[in-house]
């Protein structure tokens, strides 16, 4: 994408030494970019200050290698634009709520590009904001997150009010076509790096994202490819796909490939210096570091012809697939895919009965999940890979091939079954030490599992496998 005339943004009047804002200079050569019918809007190696820019159509802006894009301070100087008003936002927490509050927007642009091989410095982007004004909170936030004190919550979830003026992504698209973002490092991106909603035509490539919160949100998009990314995110999901109801309305997330990435929980900024510090060991929501990839859990809409392949998974949670709003999850195939240092369990398919979305809104369907050629080592020892329905709604169709998973230890109590929690924010901790240390589904119909291989360090006297409401599954003898 990065053809037609170059608009170098000195030639606008930024300065490139980061103690001035540049932000209105780079602002003019994108406007007279996409006046001229298309362009690049070029910033040399500097480092540039900047409030929001919106990128418009036909604009590639390339920040090239030894360029800077740094997120200024709010204060007397600027702000970011303000939040969109979009109507009530009900059902989703503010930071997918809203897109102009960021660092680079777009709205309705097609064919737009951001690359080149530099950096965007987020330090002054903020990863707080309210979260959903929904009533019915049993299953807002985590159950990990119970015991904290309203300071504590309120401490994580500012007020729509204190977020006038502050900017909380480095990188938000809505409604947008044609896009490619790629050959760019993120440093601390806010409450969510990248966010892109109701996207077509999406190529993300050989990004390097070290963030606080979020790493990439796909928000109902299709045609999308995220390849050879690597994203490193401690305190929330590195790389998930949202069906919410950010934008007004149910969409879906369709014909979506992850291929080549690694999603990592090391100490926020310790990817690019290179460390890959452990020293943190508890995420915001009180369970060990997140940083996986993930399905949901927003789930309003339905998810289409997924493809997770040959991607890495290091201190970090493991793969989570979550319909608990409403929506249908189908044709998910996760090939080639390991793990080092699983903080909770290597597989969590939930199907729950949330239902945060408008009156009526019903339980959804997961059906159709393949799983084949997953290995895990390192695995918390609590947590089984776990297919969890519940009662009058099953998972269907779930295949396991070629899965080997080795557990880090084992726990020395027999666990209760667990309760159904058909409400609950779904994650793996959500039921406890699970009832078996190496497989457990409930609530599945049509599981077949193929080639399963389970190991553990120590002993633990819970089964390897339990099937409870488990209808037409197929095990190998090894189970």
């Amino acid at each position: 994408m990065r053809t037609g005339s170059s608009f170098d943004v000195r030639d606008y009047g930024a300065s490139g030494t980061g103690t001035v804002l540049d932000g209105a200079a780079i602002q003019s050569a994108i406007t007279a970019a996409h006046a001229a019918g298309g362009g690049i809007v070029v910033l040399p190696p500097g480092r540039y200050l900047s409030f929001s820019l919106r990128l418009l159509s036909r604009v590639t802006l390339a920040i090239e290698p030894g360029a800077t894009l740094i997120a200024a301070t709010p204060g007397p100087l600027g702000a970011y634009d303000l939040p969109e008003d979009r109507g009530p936002q009900l059902y989703q927490d503010f930071g997918h709520s809203h897109w102009n509050n960021s660092l680079i927007w777009a709205e309705d642009a097609e064919d737009i590009s951001v690359l080149g091989g530099g950096r965007i410095d987020g330090h002054a982007l903020t990863r707080d904001g309210p979260g959903t004004p929904w009533k019915p909170q049993s299953g807002e936030r985590p159950l990990s997150m119970a015991a904290m004190t309203e300071d504590e919550v309120a401490a994580l979830e500012r007020t729509p009010e204190a977020m006038r003026g502050l900017g909380n992504k480095a990188i938000a698209l809505a409604h947008c076509r044609r896009v490619a973002i790629r050959d760019l490092t993120i440093d601390r991106g806010g409450h969510i790096a990248l966010l892109a909603g109701e996207v077509e035509n999406l190529t993300l490539s050989k990004l390097t994202i070290d963030t606080i919160r979020d790493g990439i949100d796909l928000d109902c998009v299709r045609r999308a490819t995220v390849e050879g990314c690597r994203v490193n995110s401690p305190n929330d999901d590195a790389i998930v796909l949202k069906t919410s109801l950010g934008l007004g309305r149910r969409s879906a997330c369709e014909d979506v490939t992850i291929r080549d990435c690694t999603v990592s929980g090391y100490d926020v900024g310790t990817l690019l210096d290179g460390a890959l510090g452990r020293t943190q060991r508890i995420a915001p929501d009180r369970d060990p570091v997140t940083g996986r990839i993930k399905l949901g859990t927003e789930s309003n809409g339905d998810f289409r012809r997924i493809r997770v392949t040959g991607c890495r998974f290091e201190r970090s949670r493991g793969l989570a697939i979550e319909s608990v709003d409403g929506g249908t999850i189908e044709d998910v195939r996760v090939e080639g895919v390991t793990m080092e240092e699983v903080t909770t369990a290597p597989l969590f398919l939930r199907l729950g009965a949330r239902l945060r979305g408008p009156e009526g809104t019903m339980p959804g369907a997961i059906r159709g999940v393949s799983i084949e050629g997953l290995t895990a080592t390192g695995i918390d020892p609590r947590f089984a890979a776990t297919i969890a329905g519940i009662a009058g709604h099953r998972i269907e169709d779930v295949t396991l091939s070629d899965v080997t998973l080795h557990y880090a230890g084992a726990i020395d109590t027999l666990p209760a079954d667990p309760p159904e929690l058909a409400d609950a924010y779904p994650e793996p901790s959500m039921f406890g030490p699970t009832p078996a240390w190496g497989l457990w589904a409930r609530h599945v119909r049509g599981l077949d599992v193929r080639e399963l291989t389970l190991s553990r360090d120590g002993e633990d006297g819970r089964p390897r496998v339990k099937l409870d409401d488990t209808e037409g599954p197929s095990l190998p003898r090894s189970c």
